[in-house]
């Protein structure tokens, strides 16, 4: 990776982490906001204890640069998750929130998608490790 790209990688990584570790205090501690989202889901408490354990661990991947491609993999699954609730059940806009909480899900697919595409390599790594035995 050149220059431009390693402060791109970290500037996504940083965004994207930022967003996902700001919103624990708010699945850990039972919000009410966040309790009433996860009971709209049907999955109150364990699918909101157990999401944030995974953005907990997504983050912190994120953030170690030998992790950066397993991090963006399951923010990509994590942010299409929470996309497809948005747009299925919960709604665009959640607590009159303007859509808020629907645009930092997007913005983090979207950084993680950048994410995984620049740092490829270390998936063609993890790929040839454990699946081209």
């Amino acid at each position: 990776m050149n220059k431009v790209t390693t402060i791109i990688s970290w500037l996504l990584r940083i965004t994207a982490a930022i967003i996902l570790l700001q919103t624990l205090y708010f699945k850990f501690t039972g919000h009410p906001e966040s309790v009433e989202l996860f009971t709209k889901l049907g999955v109150e408490p364990w699918g909101r204890i157990g999401t944030g354990v995974i953005e907990l661990f997504t983050g912190i991947l994120l953030l170690i640069p030998a992790t950066a491609f397993i991090g963006a993999f399951l923010g990509i699954g994590l942010m299409s998750g929470a996309i497809l609730s948005h747009l299925t059940v919960i709604g665009i806009v959640s607590k009159g929130d303007g859509g808020q909480l629907f645009m930092l899900a997007i913005v983090v697919l979207v950084c993680c998608l950048v994410i995984a595409v620049l740092h490829r390599q270390q998936g063609l790594k993890l790929y040839h490790q454990f699946f081209k035995r």
